[in-house]
């Protein structure tokens, strides 16, 4: 079964500007740890936290686009301002000062508020409640951001890295441009009148019920809540890439290739393409895997799902934990150890964040779609916080040490949540 059979067209047109915002977003993640050490002389400690705090901020604000695009503008609407503001957030990155530095990553926290909660809720207003193809279709977006996501650091790292930074910043920014031209040209033709309004506007078909939550409803968004808070544990040792993981790249790494007598170096920035090109890669697998196990009464539950995912990520930690040994005692260490750990933080990832998405569409009432989907990005700036001020730590403390602390909270979380999921699985009341 293909994944991709019968879906809305509408579906094809947001996978592209998905694609470019995150082609923008992780071009610029990708070099701004680097920027700040190696140009604006931000210590190794100060750039972590600054890092975690930026990352962290950009899932908070879609907690607030989420409830503005729900009350009074209509996700659609929120997506253009967002993309606006994000474009000119990364140019502003592109001007060599402090200040600029900092409207910019302003810009682009603001931007993201609104962009990212409601583009994710137009995704699900595609499919009915009970449509078979919205995890399929939800896998497809997952794979456009993670083409966006793919060749960014490709190209914003090599032209920050090896002509200037300010051109790596201009890439994104001209990425985030394309993804607001493709959103205006098709967004009429192909999206109808979806989600213009807030939602208790909404008329016909697609209005929204404004009664008092139920007793179901109240407890399928605790659940939301319950998975938010293992979600946590996941991120922050995910988004170790843009920060040590790059570090341990651009430092511990022997990043020379020799090819038929010629010598290469190759910028530490193209490791964060690691993971989505697997994205890409194993997306279609999993979901014909869900398919085929759901088709046998076998697909596991959302939580065990999630717990297979932390697991995952524990693995890939400890993959590092033996790379960082290997370089105590021998030095630069070959590109395998991190290709290795980012693999089996990729199928943790296929196993926890398009699920996650899907999961929100189903449990959130209609009359609070984004405002729920913001709160699932909460997990995200939690994470990215706390994530931040570990890889801080990274020139104080012993690597090897500093690599178990992800392994075992991620193993932790995933032996809590398979003892609690037959109690989660009550409270959804049948979504799977």
């Amino acid at each position: 079964m293909s994944i991709h059979k019968n879906q809305p067209k509408g579906l094809f047109l947001l996978f592209f500007v998905e694609m470019w915002e995150r082609f923008s977003y992780y071009g610029m993640r990708a070099i701004l740890v680097l920027y700040m050490i190696n140009f604006l002389n931000f210590s190794t400690e100060s750039a972590g936290q600054l890092y975690g705090w930026y990352t962290g901020l950009v899932y908070l604000t879609p907690l607030l686009g989420g409830y503005i695009a729900d009350r009074y503008l209509g996700q659609r609407s929120c997506i253009l301002i967002g993309g606006l503001l994000m474009a000119l957030g990364e140019f502003s990155l592109a001007v060599p000062t402090l200040q600029f530095f900092y409207i910019g990553l302003g810009l682009l926290i603001a931007g993201n508020g609104f962009f990212k909660p409601n583009i994710s809720t137009v995704v699900g207003s595609l499919y009915e409640t009970n449509d078979p193809r919205r995890d399929g279709g939800f896998t497809i977006f997952y794979m456009g951001i993670n083409i966006g996501a793919f060749f960014s650091p490709l190209v914003c790292g090599t032209l920050a890295q090896k002509v200037g930074w300010h051109w790596g910043f201009i890439a994104a920014g001209v990425g985030m441009v394309m993804g607001m031209a493709m959103y205006l040209w098709g967004q009429k033709a192909m999206l109808g009148d979806k989600c213009m309004l807030p939602a208790r506007q909404r008329t016909g078909a697609d209005k929204v019920d404004d009664k008092p939550l139920t007793h179901i409803e109240k407890q399928r968004i605790a659940v939301i809540f319950i998975m938010v808070f293992f979600a946590i544990f996941f991120w922050s040792a995910f988004e170790q890439a843009g920060s040590s993981l790059t570090l341990f790249a651009d430092r511990e790494t022997n990043l020379a290739i020799n090819l038929f007598g010629h010598s290469w170096t190759m910028p530490s920035s193209y490791f964060q393409s690691l993971n989505p090109l697997f994205i890409v890669i194993l997306a279609p697998f999993f979901s014909k895997m869900w398919i085929k196990m759901g088709e046998m009464g076998r697909e596991p539950s959302t939580p065990v799902k999630f717990a297979a995912g932390l697991g995952m990520l524990s693995l890939g930690f400890v993959i590092m934990i033996a790379g960082a040994a290997v370089y105590q005692q021998s030095g630069p260490v070959s590109m395998l150890w991190l290709v290795g750990a980012y693999f089996f933080h990729t199928l943790g990832e296929l196993c926890l964040s398009p699920v996650g998405l899907s999961l929100v569409t189903k449990l959130a009432p209609a009359k609070f779609g984004s405002l729920m989907m913001g709160t699932w990005f909460l997990s995200s700036f939690a994470a990215n916080i706390v994530g931040g001020y570990f890889a801080g730590n990274y020139d104080a403390m012993n690597h090897t040490l500093f690599y178990m602390v992800p392994t075992a909270t991620a193993a932790g979380a995933a032996i809590l949540l398979l003892i609690l999921t037959p109690h989660i699985k009550k409270w959804m009341h049948g979504v799977h």
